[in-house]
């Protein structure tokens, strides 16, 4: 099992329009293949300045290949996750 999570902060206002549409549209990464367990968080900690999270896990690594080349993450990550997004951190774990 892989966990695929990334914590980020969006390059618009908290609350606004087109923070909801970003995470709307995010929601077509649950709908690809090998992705199980798909999450959207809110970040509430004053430790850090991060303002959302994604969490998805995978089978294996090859479901987790799948889902990195798949044409609709290739797609949001061109056209939504690059032009949106001011910062964001990205952790793969598997379990020890």
């Amino acid at each position: 099992m892989i966990r695929h999570s990334v914590i980020f902060t969006l390059k618009h206002s908290a609350g606004s329009a087109e923070e909801t549409a970003f995470l709307r549209d995010a929601k077509i990464l649950a709908t690809i293949p090998g992705v199980t367990k798909f999450e959207q968080l809110r970040q509430v900690s004053p430790k850090n300045d991060y303002a959302f999270g994604f969490s998805m896990e995978f089978a294996d690594q090859a479901a987790y290949s799948g889902y990195d080349g798949h044409p609709d993450h290739v797609a949001f990550v061109r056209d939504r996750w690059v032009p949106e997004v001011a910062k964001f951190l990205e952790i793969d774990y598997v379990l020890v």
